[in-house]
């Protein structure tokens, strides 16, 4: 199975004819129908966002809207710098191949040849390349800290520990996707072992010097002070007031730089010039490389870059998120089209809102129309319905996102599917982790299904209707309560009943974690936590649950980016 990289990418190149008067109205009228996007983020009381688009290396369009810092009353500029969040990633990436370019290292070594402190927990592997295009299996640090520890501050030397103390992957190395924060924070650790010096030097002298990115640099934590840097802000609810937005964990490597609109401009022309200043030719290929799963399913991610077609022609784009900011990054190298959108806590998709730029700008240049959402009357039997893989423990569920039928995957928040060929499917681009293909060529859109086949990156899962009617709270009570410990978190779990409600209380070393569960069959429960911040962010997942001889002994636990951690009873009650 290919994903959407195809050979099409090669030649997704338009040739702009149009007079100079005509493009110049077109741009002019595109960047009015931008405006209208923003008007409502530009305001005194709230945090903002920044935007740049240029084209051929012309600014069309630079906007600050909205407030730097809401207790002091300062507005966001151009020149105000913002956390870049995920976006670095590839910053990083070619940090790591400007170290194989000089002949330190090879990105296709083990990473304990530069960890030793890592076990190892695969027959070979995971590579340098595989925590490049997160392949790796390895599970990360942020994950395993939100789980333990809830969004209590971490130690900075927390993030290799809790890496360091797995005692299994999410999955063979090479064989699924899931986005990892934590591999390219030890990318970023390689980097200081090889180079000698730390993450953030490196990048300044390699990179971003000689590039004139004078204003961006790697911030490791939201707890420091930099000049010219907008706060970050999230709010708990609509109604509810802002908040500070502070990342619990190390972010070095993974989502650590800070920069401006104008240098993420020059960043995006020196991306797509085929002459580069900094890296090879045969580096930023690598980089720009799709991946390919053992299964030989073909992904659209590279080195933390994702390259594919986007209404006929190709982007190249990344985005990031932490609390209180988010980005998204985007080019399209054939209209020579750059666009960087960094928001302090505007509450906006940047990813969404870099494509409506696209398609107001390039209108009338795209040759195939927006793509539509599989429509909630074209299944109506499948929403309400979850549906469970008996043998890796995984499980999926159908709902309706506005009119749009979504899919759940462990449930995480549901995301409306798309159609091809016989089948509806979720791209990496979505989820950030392997493709997930549904074929209904042989489904009944009236019927309800007892099973389905599910593809996860290339590789073919049958998944069984979990029961309409759960058994009762009391009932799962008497054989869940109790004590677990569970060692890949160094965590100690307790599930308890409060009220009618079953809970699990996670206690780490540095904080704890509350989750609720729902039971979905004997052995299958969903996790979701009450506090509004977790749950944005993603917090909850399964439980699977192990017995012996009938008795409970421990469960396992699945989340968008965490497979089968090992929750251990302390004491089977019989």
């Amino acid at each position: 199975m290919k994903e959407d990289v195809d050979q099409r990418i090669l030649g997704a190149v338009s040739v702009i004819n149009a007079p100079d008067a005509v493009k110049a109205q077109a741009e002019a009228n595109g960047v009015a129908a931008i405006d209208l996007l923003l008007q409502d983020y530009n305001r005194g009381d709230a945090p903002g966002l920044v935007i740049g688009i240029a084209r051929h290396g012309k600014l069309l369009c630079s906007r600050a809207l909205g407030m730097a810092s809401l207790e002091q009353g300062v507005a966001n500029t151009l020149h105000s710098r913002m956390r870049i969040a995920s976006t670095s990633k590839h910053f990083t990436a070619l940090a790591i191949m400007l170290l194989a370019e000089d002949g330190r290292l090879s990105i296709d070594d083990a990473i304990q040849r530069y960890l030793p402190e890592l076990p190892q927990l695969a027959a070979s592997g995971p590579t340098l390349r595989q925590l490049l295009n997160h392949t790796s299996g390895w599970r990360g640090h942020d994950e395993l800290s939100s789980l333990a520890h809830g969004l209590t501050l971490q130690p900075a030397e927390q993030a290799m520990t809790s890496m360091a103390r797995q005692s299994e992957l999410n999955f063979e190395p090479g064989s699924q996707m899931i986005y990892s924060n934590g591999g390219y924070h030890m990318l970023a650790k390689i980097v200081e072992r090889v180079s000698g010096k730390s993450f953030a030097q490196f990048l300044t002298q390699r990179i971003l010097e000689p590039l004139g990115m004078l204003d961006t640099e790697s911030v490791a934590s939201d707890l420091e002070i930099h000049p010219g840097l907008a706060g970050l802000y999230w709010k708990s609810s609509p109604d509810g007031g802002w908040r500070r937005g502070i990342y619990p964990v190390d972010l070095e490597g993974g989502g650590s730089l800070i920069s401006t609109v104008g240098d993420m401009l020059r960043w995006l022309v020196h991306l797509r010039d085929p002459n580069k200043r900094v890296g090879s030719a045969a580096s930023w290929a690598q980089m720009l490389a799709p991946t390919t799963l053992s299964s030989g399913c073909v992904l659209p991610y590279g080195f933390g870059l994702m390259r594919h077609l986007y209404r006929g022609v190709e982007v190249i784009h990344h985005a990031g998120g932490v609390i209180g900011g988010a980005s998204q990054m985007l080019t399209v190298p054939a209209h020579g089209l750059d666009i960087i959108i960094i928001a302090n806590g505007a509450m906006v998709s940047p990813q969404a809102l870099a494509y409506q730029v696209v398609d107001a700008l390039l209108a009338d240049e795209l040759p195939e129309p927006p793509e539509e959402r599989v429509p909630i009357k074209a299944y109506p039997a499948l929403p309400g319905h979850r549906y469970h893989a008996p043998a890796t423990g995984e499980m999926i569920g159908f709902t309706d996102v506005g009119g749009k039928l979504g899919l759940s995957w462990l449930n995480s928040r549901p995301v409306g599917l798309r159609q091809r060929n016989g089948s509806i499917w979720l791209p990496t681009s979505d989820l950030a982790i392997s493709p997930l293909e549904i074929d209904v060529s042989e489904i009944n859109p009236e019927l309800v299904p007892d099973t389905i086949a599910l593809s996860e990156g290339g590789q073919v899962r049958q998944f069984r209707r979990l029961p309409d009617t759960a058994p009762s709270v009391t009932a799962l009570a008497s054989q869940l309560c109790g004590d677990y410990w569970a060692p890949d978190l160094g965590a100690t779990a307790n599930i308890a009943l409060q009220g009618d409600r079953l809970a699990l209380t996670m206690q780490g070393k540095h904080g704890s974690n509350l989750l609720y569960l729902q039971a979905l069959s004997e052995d299958v429960m969903s996790m979701a936590s009450p506090d509004p911040l977790m749950s944005a962010l993603g917090a909850g997942g399964i439980l699977n649950v192990e017995r012996m001889t009938g008795l409970v002994v421990g469960l396992r636990l699945d989340s968008i980016r965490l497979r089968k951690l090992h929750l251990i009873r302390t004491k089977v009650v019989a």
